[in-house]
């Protein structure tokens, strides 16, 4: 898949996802075969880029290209202000935000609120292109709501203004995250348009990837929910893709050698005691399905220092890798 002058390859994407895809997450799905990587949503809003998480959020020294960082707002001039300040800072890729259902998000009018107003997205990305030299995209949702479904229409405004490619959730912002995707959507929008569409939404594993592209025709596919705590699921969907057999499952000891790297990265890019807190969640992710993982989170939340945590961590994945019993009693 291209996009301007990038080569997208291989054609798995790592959603955007506030909370999670921070630059530690970023460079370790890049690492393990995502062929490109969107950022947290940053704000429009010039009066929160200088606090410290929109700093963070900024932070793109020593990502590989391209950078991809996503903007969300409701103004055309402000989110045409916000992708030059990001162009300015790193940003190689805007990616305009109009799929968020978050309430707190659609409230204020922005996510996929917006598609509620064709107008208003139409004048939002002919604004937005028109002020950086860089190459612009766009994730949306199938609609509001069921009865208001309206991608293809988007789609045919975001390619006349000019946009780069275009993510589709295969849901509408009232289904959030309920259900099963829908691809019929997708499909006729990819029919419908020449840019590049990126399928999304219940893409969990190398098979159901597959399925998706080719229920579709789309040129690429996205991950989200499913990456969370499964980094190398990029790889596994690229080797499947590319070849139609599937890599030999991850071993207990390279879960425990990723994940204490990815520890150690959130701890060095947010500084304690912030990196500590941070990492639970992903501990939570990585520990699922495996023996006593309940027992290790609470003792592995319960850690206040980076070094007593990725302490934990390593002593739960050696017994695993022993086939004995994590010693949660000494770890209290």
């Amino acid at each position: 898949m291209q996009i301007g002058p990038y080569r997208i390859d291989p054609p798995v994407v790592l959603a955007p996802m506030a909370g999670v895809t921070d630059k530690p997450f970023r460079m370790l799905c890049k690492r393990l075969g995502a062929g490109l990587c969107v950022s947290e949503m940053t704000t429009s809003d010039p009066r929160f880029w200088n606090t410290p998480k929109s700093l963070r959020r900024m932070d793109h020294v020593g990502e590989p290209e391209p950078v991809s960082v996503q903007i969300a707002g409701t103004e055309p001039s402000q989110l045409a202000e916000a992708a030059r300040y990001n162009a300015a800072h790193g940003a190689e890729l805007i990616d305009i935000n109009m799929g968020c259902p978050a309430k707190k998000v659609c409230n204020v009018a922005a996510g996929s609120a917006l598609l509620r107003d064709e107008a208003l997205v139409a004048r939002i990305l002919e604004a937005v292109v028109g002020a950086v030299d860089v190459p612009v995209t766009l994730k949306i949702r199938t609609g509001w709501c069921r009865e208001t479904r309206n991608a293809l229409t988007i789609a045919r405004i975001a390619e006349q203004s000019g946009i780069a490619a275009l993510t589709i959730h295969g849901r509408t912002r009232n289904d959030f995250y309920e259900g099963e995707a829908e691809y019929a959507t997708i499909a006729a929008v990819k029919a419908a348009v020449r840019i590049p569409v990126i399928a999304n939404g219940d893409v969990s594993s190398p098979h159901k990837a597959k399925a998706v592209l080719e229920a579709t025709g789309a040129d690429a596919v996205m991950v989200g929910r499913a990456a969370q705590g499964r980094p190398w699921i990029f790889r596994e969907i690229a080797h499947f893709l590319a070849t139609g057999t599937e890599l030999p499952p991850v071993t207990l000891a390279e879960v425990r050698d990723v994940l204490i790297g990815h520890l150690e990265h959130l701890h060095a890019f947010y500084g304690a005691p912030q990196g500590v807190r941070i990492a639970r969640k992903h501990l939570g992710w990585y520990a699922k399905d495996h023996p006593e993982q309940a027992a290790f989170r609470t003792v592995v939340n319960a850690a206040e220092t980076g070094e007593r945590q990725i302490a934990l961590t390593r002593d739960y994945f050696d017994a695993l890798i022993a086939g004995v019993a994590p010693d949660f009693a000494s770890a209290a």
